[in-house]
């Protein structure tokens, strides 16, 4: 019997058909991957100050070996992340909000979900990069974070 033919964005897994990119080569009429969907909000409440201030709310978003590479190229461990949170931007009633946008996900392998966006804090413009994975108790855990620094003036796309 011959294989029928995929929709842009899907994978045929032998069993079913599985979507795992959604936001940028998907069609817009598709619906977002549900893991996708799940890791955005995640990734969005570590930009909440209710989280940020909360050494248990934010302990359970990370992944045990989580490993941070920031924008000032300072390599993090997740003891220090979750200490540092209530310091950084977005961490203090009066600081400044960090302001994210263009999230685009895809699953890159069962549990496994890579994610992209965009920051601006202040006049600081930084392209983001988070990869997902779901623990032993089916929670999806921050398990790496990069951000690259953005020059002024540099095209977005």
């Amino acid at each position: 019997m011959p294989t029928p033919a995929l929709l842009p964005g899907a994978v045929n897994t032998g069993h079913h058909v599985a979507m795992i990119q959604n936001d940028r080569h998907a069609p817009e009429a598709l619906p977002r991957h549900p893991d996708v969907t799940e890791v955005i909000a995640r990734e969005r409440s570590l930009h909440d100050l209710s989280v940020r201030l909360s050494g248990p709310l934010a302990e359970v978003l990370f992944d045990p070996d989580f490993v941070e590479v920031g924008a000032s190229g300072r390599r993090w461990t997740r003891a220090e992340m979750i200490a540092a949170l209530p310091t950084l931007h977005g961490g203090a009633e009066n600081s400044t909000p960090i302001t994210a946008e263009r999230f685009e996900g895809t699953v890159i392998a069962p549990g496994i979900v890579h994610l992209t966006y965009e920051t601006r804090i202040e006049e600081r413009h930084a392209r983001r990069s988070s990869i997902w994975r779901r623990d032993a108790a089916g929670e999806f855990r921050l398990f790496y974070h990069q951000a690259t620094p953005v020059p002024d003036g540099t095209a977005r796309s």
